[in-house]
This record gives C-alpha cells, structure tokens and sequence, in this order.
C-alpha cells in the first residue's frame, strides 16, 4: 500500500504545479528527496545516559533506527573530545518519508500550543526547508510519564526544486500550513 501523501502528491500537486511553473515535464516537477531528523545533544558529553532516551525517542518518531553522530573535533571550552557522543540522526527516504511527512503535517504540528503556521523563512535558497522543534512531546508516539530531559531536534525536508518559491509551492501542495 502507498502511502497517503504519495497519492496526494501524484494526484494533485503534480498536476497544480505544472499549471503553476509551466514544466515541460513530469520529470521537471519537484519532488520530496529525503527527510533528515537530527537531535543534538552536547549535554551527554557529560551525562551519556540521556543518548539511550533520545535514540529511543527518535526511533519512536521516525520508524527507523537512528544513527549515532560523533564530534569530528575537541573543544576545549564545551569539554569535547574528538570522538564522544554528541547526537543521533536519521534519514527518511520512500514511503517512510511520506508517512512520517503526513504525520507531521496533519497530526504533529497541529499539537504545539498557539499554532499560527510555520516561517517560509527557513528554506535555504535552493528549495530545501528546515524546521526547528523545541521538545519532543509534540509527537504522539512520545510517552510524556517516559521522558527524563526534553529534547529539541531539527527536521530538514530536502527537495528537488531548484528555488525557494518551487520549494514552497511543493509543501503548500503537500499540507505544509505556512504563515500566511
């Protein structure tokens, strides 16, 4: 079964965005390439238990085993050495990405308190958009009895549009509710 969003995708944004930007093809319009979800976490240098709720929370959200990132320098001031734990990332492709996009747009988001939209401030000039939560209980599979240390976390929607109105055509299309 395809997820819901793809046959969203197919059925309606396709066609709204040729009749928008005028692509010759199907090939032209812009698609979703990839989700990244990354959870920083600088405190576990010093206490490296909160990396097992985190891994365990961003497993929760995402579906998928998250992949342990590592700092690549030391830094004296922040007490880091070249090699300790300092965060977890995952990469959504496929239908995982469409089911949780899906689920960010129509469930997640609704959920944070006084909800006007979200910035089209955040795209990066090449039709990708990152989007910064400030904790985790947003999502419905985080068990709030569960949680020992609220976690923020940056969720980067990586397209294949080539500027930033493509970008936010696409993810209006898709259910992105953008400030107005």
């Amino acid at each position: 079964m395809a997820a819901r969003l793809k046959e969203l995708y197919k059925n309606t944004a396709v066609p709204a965005l040729i009749k928008e930007f005028g692509y010759p093809n199907l090939m032209a319009v812009p698609k979703l390439d990839k989700i990244t979800i990354n959870i920083g976490l600088g405190e576990a240098t010093q206490t490296p238990k909160l990396m097992d709720g985190a891994l365990a929370e961003l497993t929760a959200i995402a579906g998928q085993k998250p992949v342990v990132t590592k700092a690549r320098k030391s830094v004296a001031a922040f007490k880091l050495r070249a090699g300790m734990t300092i965060g977890c990332m995952v990469t959504l492709r496929g239908d995982r990405m469409y089911e949780f996009m899906d689920r960010l747009v129509n469930v997640t988001l609704p959920r944070v308190r006084d909800f006007r939209g979200v910035s089209t401030k955040s795209f990066d000039g090449r039709g990708n958009y990152t989007l910064g939560m400030r904790d985790q209980l947003i999502f419905p599979e985080i068990d709030y009895n569960k949680v020992e240390k609220l976690k923020g976390m940056n969720i980067s929607i990586t397209t294949t549009a080539k500027t930033d109105a493509e970008g936010v055509a696409l993810l209006r299309h898709l259910g992105m509710p953008f400030k107005q």
